[in-house]
């Protein structure tokens, strides 16, 4: 883990509005998908993750001494890329990348663009400032808070948020160096409303790390965690798809300091099929509307709960109407996580 890097805070949304090693992490998770039972969670977490690499999130013009020059356009950097290396070194910070094109001659770029492995030759320019740049925005890390799914007691593994950390800029998901997972506790509510999202205001002990990430998926952020007091509660049955129905249901949400509490829904439609938008939900329970105005951000993997079962977790907020959303099959979530 890179505990010593610095990291940017954007705040990326983990609610889905508007729409140990890596080895051993695939090894302990596998054996949480062959269970019957996992623990459903509902607290919330501070997320620290750390990109393979620099995304270009921009492309810009450097003004020169000879008049303004685009070398990222000129050497066909497209935004979205993932930057790994650099003359064949590789890139694991933005900080350690803008030192690596400080030789004033042409750059070997080794790019990955959705999915295909490309080189790039790059000739970058000394700017106004004295150091040579490439006029690429880059990003190497995300920040934010969101919810814990679901925690297996035998393993140690851990689902959260129920869809992918995608890059606030171009919409990516972010490709995951290493991460790690953080004590949080929310400190305050923005209740949505119609057209504007709300969010939960929480505060991260940045100083010491619960837990550490493996996979980053389109279907949720999966790791290992330390056994926490809010991991301690009795394990419940996994549903099947074929068991979900429309009707009543609870989630289990964090929505006030540490404590995790269980709300009413309804779910009014069981969609299937394999992505994140699994079931439509509504909220129900008069109290999570007053304090919130129904699905807010940070509460993305909040489990939900139906005859006793976990069935899935909550993945999105309607804009206009945040007593709505969307949730994810826990069957689906839990493929997932082998990957």
């Amino acid at each position: 883990m890179r505990k010593q890097k610095k990291w940017n805070f954007p705040a990326f949304i983990l609610s889905g509005v508007f729409c140990l090693s890596a080895l051993a992490g695939l090894q302990k998770t596998a054996a949480a998908l062959e269970t019957d039972t996992l623990v459903p969670v509902g607290h919330t977490i501070g997320i620290k993750l750390f990109s393979e690499g620099v995304i270009v999130i921009g492309l810009a013009e450097v003004d020169t001494a000879g008049g303004v020059s685009t070398p990222g356009m000129d050497c066909g950097l497209q935004v979205g890329d993932v930057i790994e290396e650099a003359n064949g070194q590789t890139v694991e910070s933005s900080e350690q990348f803008a030192q690596l094109i400080q030789s004033g001659g042409a750059v070997a770029l080794g790019v990955s663009r959705n999915g295909r492995d490309l080189t790039l030759e790059a000739m970058p320019v000394l700017g106004g400032d004295g150091t040579y740049r490439l006029g690429a925005w880059i990003r190497d890390s995300m920040a934010g808070i969101g919810t814990i799914t679901f925690y297996d007691p035998a393993t140690g593994a851990f689902g959260a948020l129920g869809h992918g950390i995608t890059d606030t800029d171009t919409g990516l998901l972010m490709p995951l160096g290493d991460g790690a997972v953080m004590d949080a506790t929310v400190k305050a509510v923005k209740p949505g409303g119609a057209g504007e999202p709300g969010e939960l205001r929480g505060s991260f002990n940045l100083t010491q790390d619960m837990g550490e990430l493996y996979a980053n998926t389109d279907r949720g952020v999966f790791g290992v965690i330390d056994s926490q007091d809010f991991t301690q509660a009795d394990p419940v049955p996994v549903a099947r798809s074929g068991e979900v129905e429309t009707g009543p249901a609870i989630i289990r949400a964090n929505v006030s300091g540490d404590g995790v509490e269980e709300f009413s829904i309804e779910i009014v439609r069981v969609l299937g099929g394999a992505d994140v938008q699994n079931l439509l939900l509504q909220v129900t329970d008069p109290r999570l509307i007053q304090l919130t105005g129904g699905i807010v951000q940070g509460m993305s993997g909040s489990p939900i709960l139906q005859n006793g079962k976990l069935v899935g977790a909550v993945t999105h907020v309607m804009v206009n109407d945040p007593q709505k959303g969307y949730g994810i099959l826990i069957e689906n979530m839990l493929a997932a996580a082998g990957r």
